[in-house]
């Protein structure tokens, strides 16, 4: 987990370029039928729009917000670290999915007056696969992939005096 503000601009940086590749590559499978290789391309073309705005939405506002609401949820002391991991993960999903899901509303289905029931459809098609998505696969690779990037280093013993 990240231990300062540059680590958590990182890690921010690679779980929203994770979860929004997948959940773009959904939506537009969804939108076209079915899962085929051009669909991978297509993703890309939505990625400068919708990453930059699931960054400010994570880094400014949910990530705070989940991290006060798992500490909320989950006892430190005397739970495992990974409920707490698990906590955030399902906290942030639970907001960052309604609302990138009204802004890919808004940004591409050209809802007009029916903005409330597409955003809502939208939401509720993107929460279990955001959710599953987030839990089994993009939060594990991006802390496997965080954590390579910062290694711990270990504690060095401590220099033995020398007598002459």
């Amino acid at each position: 987990m990240p231990k300062n503000k540059f680590q958590e601009v990182i890690f921010t940086i690679l779980m929203v370029f994770v979860m929004v590749y997948a959940m773009v590559c959904y939506n537009i499978a969804l939108n076209t039928g079915g899962m085929s290789n051009a669909v991978f391309l297509s993703a890309f073309r939505e990625l400068p729009i919708m990453m930059p705005i699931a960054f400010i939405l994570d880094f400014f506002l949910v990530g705070n917000l989940a991290k006060k609401a798992a500490f909320r949820m989950v006892d430190v002391k005397t739970e495992r670290p990974f409920h707490l991991i698990l906590a955030i993960s399902a906290v942030s999903v639970a907001w960052m999915c309604p609302l990138m899901s009204l802004a890919a509303t808004i940004l591409f289905q050209h809802p007009g007056k029916q903005i409330i029931s597409m955003w809502l459809q939208t939401t509720v098609f993107n929460f279990p696969m955001a959710l599953c998505w987030q839990l089994f696969f993009a939060g594990p690779l991006v802390r496997f992939v965080f954590g390579r990037i910062f290694r711990e280093k270990a504690t060095a013993p401590a220099a033995q005096p020398t007598v002459k």
